[in-house]
């Protein structure tokens, strides 16, 4: 595992923090148009995932790329994690990645 490029757990509050570095979220999919996927966080916020998603998205999808802005990301790796996901834990996950936890993330 390559961790010289970690990327960062983030949901839609904290990926304007880290526009230009690589992060990882997982998104519930509501529309897919090709190259790119509008989600929703698990904060419940919209996010723009670009790049070309693997045919047969799950519900819940995983992706690591680069955040470009404060809500998109530009994906490198898409994950489908199915159709049922604990978005709450994976959220609680973002704030400790973020917060007075974050060294033991990074």
């Amino acid at each position: 595992m390559d961790m010289s490029n970690p990327a960062v757990f983030v949901n839609a509050e904290f990926l304007k923090e880290h526009v230009g570095r690589k992060v990882r979220t997982v998104v519930q999919v509501v529309q897919s148009d090709g190259d790119k996927v509008i989600g929703k966080s698990t904060d419940e916020i919209q996010l723009v995932v670009k790049g070309n998603p693997p045919n047969g998205l799950s519900t819940f999808v995983e992706v690591i790329g680069i955040a470009d802005t404060i809500q998109s990301i530009e994906a490198e790796i898409w994950t489908n994690f199915g159709d049922t996901f604990d978005v709450n834990s994976y959220d609680k996950v973002c704030r400790l990645a973020n917060g007075d936890y974050k060294h033991l993330f990074i």
